[in-house]
């Protein structure tokens, strides 16, 4: 069965998290939500007159720095873009090694994910993975689900622009009323459907590599993320990168369109009393 449609309404009331279109989201030191654009393997690999897949076993190892780094500063939710919808556009030979590297990771790595109290999300269109693909994912996220110390998701298959329009396919199939009326749609009424609404929005995005766009990725949720580019590239991440990251969030003053002095109402309003 495809995951591209459910078949029955998210299990969710109201979105679990604010909007920060909407609302004034908690601001804290540490950015609770970071993702990243894991880009630089080829460009690695032909550095060292090595073959790009030396560039993505080495990416993989990557993922396991940032993993452990977020963990020990304390962020809850990192979310890593893997593959995109465009990325079936390389070489055949290259989506296959990648594929073989994700199964290879899926296989190896979930288990590793749930010993260290870690939930593991997969977000994307499934639908073109094959069926081994599919069921180690599924595995992967009904065995950690419980899991409270991070929440990993990797972005497979996955794009922006795919995410808002399977959000507003999925709403007008479980609410068929608001077709047969059609009015102004609330923007806040898709949030429930798009694919990380189990999350709240990233408050820092990173990207590794040198470039500086977002490439498709995670379109609604950046509305007021933080964003930080550095030339590193995705083999060379470690806690190093991620604190410079952390570091230049920290110096952000995170208005959502407010002004500082209304900012600073809002926040003596969030303070614990």
């Amino acid at each position: 069965m495809s995951r591209d449609l459910p078949l029955k309404p998210p299990k969710r009331s109201s979105p679990i998290f604010p909007s920060s279109t909407c609302d004034v989201p908690l601001v804290s030191t540490t950015p609770r939500h970071v993702a990243i654009i894991m880009d630089g393997n080829g460009r690695w690999a032909r550095a060292r007159r090595l073959p790009r897949v030396a560039g993505h076993r080495q990416g993989a190892e990557a993922v396991r720095r940032a993993v452990r780094a977020s963990i020990e500063r304390g962020v809850e939710y990192l979310t890593l873009f893997a593959f995109s919808s465009e990325n079936w556009r390389r070489p055949a030979d290259e989506v296959t090694i990648l594929m073989d590297l994700f199964v290879r990771a899926l296989e190896q790595e979930v288990a590793k994910l749930h010993e260290n109290g870690i939930r593991f999300k997969a977000v994307g269109d499934m639908s073109r993975f094959n069926e081994r693909i599919r069921e180690l994912i599924a595995a992967g996220e009904a065995l950690t689900a419980r899991n409270k110390r991070l929440t990993l998701t990797v972005a497979a298959n996955y794009g922006g622009r795919w995410d808002i329009a399977h959000a507003a396919r999925t709403y007008f199939a479980l609410n068929p009323e608001a077709l047969a009326s059609p009015g102004p749609l609330d923007p806040e009424a898709l949030s429930p459907y798009l694919a990380m609404s189990y999350a709240p929005e990233p408050d820092l995005f990173i990207r590794t590599g040198g470039e500086q766009r977002v490439s498709n990725f995670l379109l609604w949720q950046l509305a007021y993320t933080e964003f930080y580019f550095t030339d590193v590239l995705w083999p060379d991440f470690d806690a190093t990168t991620l604190d410079a990251a952390i570091a230049s969030y920290r110096m952000r003053e995170r208005r959502f369109g407010r002004t500082s002095e209304q900012l600073q109402q809002v926040q003596l309003a969030q303070a614990p009393k």
